[in-house]
């Protein structure tokens, strides 16, 4: 009866042993993988504060590896604008957070809301609070807008337009406030005080725009309408004509 309570008592303590051991460990494995380094990449929507906050919140949001783990190419549903995203290791203490945002075309305004829509005109996002970067589109017309569905437009293929001229501004690093599209199909474009009329010469959309910085820099601070309806290969003369 003795052998076998000191057996017992021996058991007891090597299982007490190997539980310490193994806390220890995971202690000392914690104490490695703990986040002191981030890096934010491919935000625009979000600061990398506001990043950082939503992935590293709850239980564990600061160790690498779980972070690692629990954000592999993660689809996001709960977060604006953000379709995924995703956690890498570049050191036990340092992660990359990648953002991927939404492509968005543009953004209509329906009863005082922002609506955000897609390549293919779904509305995407609605918000009350105007996103930089993300050109309002003016010249629609529509009676209603549904989340989730396609803008109710009369031809479904302005998108596709809408979408390469957004494509282009980020190319040439243009940030228009709004694109106004004509039903004649001519196209003007905000920027601040500034007008350009564009024309509705498709085939020289890109020529234009590629000039465009320079014309921009000339003109800060002016207020009126750059005219670039003619466009003539190697010639970059336009008329500006000032608000009275």
């Amino acid at each position: 009866m003795y052998r076998d309570r000191s057996r017992i008592i021996r058991k007891i303590v090597i299982i007490g042993i190997l539980l310490l051991a193994l806390g220890g460990g995971a202690v000392a494995l914690h104490s490695v993988y703990t986040v002191r380094t981030v890096y934010v990449e491919g935000n625009v929507h979000y600061t990398e504060d506001e990043i950082k906050e939503i992935v590293m919140a709850g239980p564990l949001g600061d160790n690498s590896l779980y972070l690692s783990l629990k954000y592999r190419d993660r689809g996001i549903q709960d977060i604006p604008f953000v379709d995924v995203m995703n956690v890498s290791i570049l050191a036990p203490d340092t992660i990359k957070i990648t953002v991927y945002e939404k492509a968005l075309a543009g953004y209509v305004k329906y009863l005082d809301t922002y609506m955000y829509f897609d390549k293919d005109g779904y509305v995407v996002e609605s918000s009350g609070i105007r996103t930089q970067g993300i050109p309002q589109i003016t010249g629609l017309s529509f009676d209603h807008i549904v989340l989730g569905e396609q803008l109710p437009v009369e031809d479904p293929q302005v998108f596709a337009r809408i979408m390469d001229l957004t494509k282009l501004l980020n190319k040439y690093s243009l940030a228009a406030d709004k694109i106004y599209l004509h039903s004649s199909g001519e196209i003007t474009i905000y920027f601040g005080q500034i007008k350009v009329a564009m024309g509705i010469d498709s085939s020289h959309l890109e020529d234009k725009l590629q000039l465009l910085p320079g014309f921009l820099e000339k003109l800060e601070g002016k207020s009126g309408t750059l005219q670039m309806e003619n466009y003539e290969e190697g010639k970059g003369k336009f008329t500006f004509k000032p608000d009275a």
